[in-house]
């Protein structure tokens, strides 16, 4: 695991026997968090995409957007793979270009972000809560 010096420099202004002095401190401490915080980030990042594109995905259906649009027919194929596992959860016939609410679009988001926040917490479980 890669560590990291951290500096912290602290300066006061003393007066002693009517001479002003600064006095600077500095104080160094080893960490070895950044990288895991680095990979919490990256997988919060990327999970945050996806969740954003299936929030576009929700809207899209919820309004009754034309599937051959470009925008919509690339918000779809690009979420459908995620969307997938969780379609047959309640019984919905395919149909797009007309309203329909998609629960499982929103089933799929909770779980997203429930394996992102998991994953995050993994990668970090290690680090000191102090460091934050």
């Amino acid at each position: 695991m890669e560590e990291t010096n951290v500096t912290e420099q602290r300066t006061e202004t003393v007066i002693d026997q009517g001479n002003t002095v600064q006095k600077t401190t500095a104080l160094e401490t080893t960490a070895n968090y950044p990288r895991q915080v680095l990979i919490a980030r990256i997988i919060q990042y990327v999970f945050g995409v996806l969740l954003v594109l299936l929030a576009f995905r929700f809207v899209l259906g919820v309004l009754g957007a034309n599937p051959l649009n470009g925008f919509a027919s690339f918000i779809y194929s690009v979420t459908g793979p995620f969307t997938a596992p969780f379609f047959s959860l309640f019984g919905y016939t395919s149909s797009t270009g007309v309203y329909h609410l998609e629960i499982y679009t929103l089933v799929a988001m909770a779980v997203y972000a429930l394996v992102a926040w998991g994953l995050a917490k993994i990668v970090t479980i290690n680090r000191a809560q102090t460091l934050r």
